[in-house]
This record gives C-alpha cells, sequence and structure tokens, in this order.
C-alpha cells in the first residue's frame, strides 16, 4: 500500500469517529431535553393538583359563608318582625 491509500484510509477513520461522537453528542442533547420536558411536566401536573384543591377548599368556604348569610338574613327578617310587632321602629 502506498502513503496516499493509508492517509485516505486514515481520514474516512477520523470522519467516521467523529461522526459517530456528533451522534452521540446530538442524542444525549435530545435525552436531556425530553428528561427535562418530563421534569417540566410533573412540576406542572403537581402545581395544577395543588392549586385544583386550594380551589375547591375555597369554593367549599364560600358555599359555607353563604348558607351563614342566608341564616344571619332570616334572623335578621325574624327580629325586625319582632320590633314591628312589639310597637318599635326598625
Amino acid at each position: 500500500m502506498d502513503a496516499g491509500t493509508t492517509l485516505f484510509g486514515s481520514l474516512l477513520a477520523c470522519v467516521g469517529v467523529l461522526g459517530a461522537a456528533l451522534v452521540a453528542y446530538m442524542g444525549k442533547r435530545g435525552e436531556n431535553a425530553l428528561n427535562g420536558f418530563s421534569s417540566l411536566t410533573e412540576k406542572l401536573q403537581s402545581e395544577r393538583d395543588r392549586l385544583e384543591r386550594q380551589i375547591a377548599e375555597r369554593d367549599s368556604r364560600i358555599d359555607e359563608l353563604a348558607t351563614m348569610h342566608v341564616a344571619d338574613q332570616s334572623e335578621i327578617a325574624r327580629l325586625r318582625l319582632d320590633i314591628d310587632r312589639l310597637g318599635g321602629a326598625p
């Protein structure tokens, strides 16, 4: 074999190795991006679940306060009738 063929073969081997390294690097970048996306998705889902619980608690409290408001308005109406019945001015 002459020097030109050996040099050409060496260059082809170097290009092959560099190509394989590039493919491995790009594959690792893709893997890291996918892991980051999965992590972000999990964080968003847990945040959503936490906010849904907070909204459910808030809605429950609003219902409780609305019930108390109705009871208070009923009591006020009853007391006004008592005042009126007793001859007072509301």
